[in-house]
């Protein structure tokens, strides 16, 4: 990961990882005043309230930007319930108490959001660069929903206390160890479940679930 920048006022400290940055847009879009691509810096954060910036801050879907108040007022909180949502022709985007750990276990962060590449291509990995962009990535991210979506799968447990542990395969999927839900794009199919593998070559005839093609097209990872 690259090194986060570092943004402060008098309330509240903000910090950005570009090599995280996908431009998604949601923070340009919620406090324009705070942050424009066109002036230097591009964060402004006397520009307003302190937890008027955390709110649109913890709308960043890739966890590029972060904010640790100055003044007294109540840190960012893992969502209640740890959630992946498939996007369309795109990464992962996860949300809740999130452990990305390597093939050995070794910590690579901890982090309340994040967009995670399942076209291959990227070369930031674990994390989206937008390289499916150029790379034609097409999947529509449809889900399909457990038998009873309005109730949890036997052992799910989605609390904020309760990390979902996701491990990086050498050269394999993400392997999903703690309670989730895994919705579709535009909301098409709901699946909970406490464990699960996760293609992130690209190539899954069953997306977003793992069916071995990273054995035999190559996937380095």
């Amino acid at each position: 990961m690259s090194e986060a920048k570092h943004y402060r006022s008098e309330t509240i400290e903000v910090t950005f990882d570009g090599g995280r940055c996908i431009h998604a847009a949601e923070c340009i879009r919620g406090l324009p005043a705070v942050f424009d691509t066109d002036q230097r810096p591009w964060i402004q954060p006397s520009a307003a309230a302190a937890e008027e910036i955390a709110a649109v801050i913890a709308r960043c879907p890739s966890g590029a930007l972060h904010a640790v108040p100055r003044d007294g007022g109540p840190a960012e909180v893992p969502d209640a319930a740890n959630t992946i949502c498939v996007q369309a022709d795109g990464p992962y985007y996860m949300r809740g108490n999130l452990r990305v750990v390597t093939a050995d276990g070794a910590l690579v962060v901890h982090d309340l959001r994040m967009a995670l590449c399942r076209c291959g291509q990227s070369q930031n990995k674990p994390f989206c660069d937008n390289a499916h962009i150029d790379a034609g990535f097409h999947d529509p991210g449809t889900v399909a929903s457990t038998s009873d979506s309005a109730a949890p799968a036997a052992g799910f447990v989605a609390v904020a206390d309760a990390p979902l542990t996701i491990k990086l395969r050498s050269n394999g999927p993400l392997k999903l160890d703690g309670g989730f839900t895994l919705v579709g794009a535009a909301d098409e199919g709901v699946h909970r479940a406490s464990e699960a593998a996760l293609c992130r070559c690209g190539g899954s005839a069953n997306k977003p679930f793992c069916d071995g093609s990273h054995r035999h097209n190559g996937f380095q990872g």
